[in-house]
């Protein structure tokens, strides 16, 4: 038995954006399985992260920024793709280097997931975004 369903995310710039209760709720009552999310986007990326405390997710995406700079700042200055903004080109490089999809059992309908664990979106551009995620369960 398998089933599908597609998570709309709104984001509001950089950061992770937790969508676990979600993913919960879509695996309630499969029993054992197999759930695989996958994000329909290039300059975003999906991440299991910690989910207790806001300072991990900022220092993440403080990292990454410091990691993969604007396309303006002069460390940069070899990109080409630079039409659609400074974060443009630096989003796809931090999507192409974090995962675009996840696998995750599921045990009993409930992602097995440890207790500080969430499911995040990690949004990589500066303007909002309505971002998607297709979710897949699977015995």
């Amino acid at each position: 038995m398998s089933r599908h369903d597609t998570f709309a995310i709104a984001t509001r710039g950089p950061g992770l954006y937790e969508f676990t209760d979600r993913a919960r709720g879509f695996c309630a009552g499969q029993g054992d399985g197999l759930l695989t999310l996958f994000v329909r986007h290039t300059s975003c990326s999906l991440a299991i992260q910690e989910n207790a405390d806001p300072e991990v997710r900022r220092d993440l995406t403080e990292f990454f920024h410091r990691l993969v700079p604007p396309s303006d700042d002069p460390a940069m200055a070899y990109l080409t793709h630079t039409y659609e903004g400074p974060d443009d080109m630096p989003a796809h490089i931090k999507a192409a280097l974090l995962p675009v999809s996840l696998s995750i059992p599921v045990l009993a309908g409930r992602p097995a997931l440890g207790t500080w664990q969430g499911i995040y979106l990690f949004e990589h551009r500066r303007a909002p975004h309505a971002r998607e995620v297709v979710a897949w369960f699977g015995r």
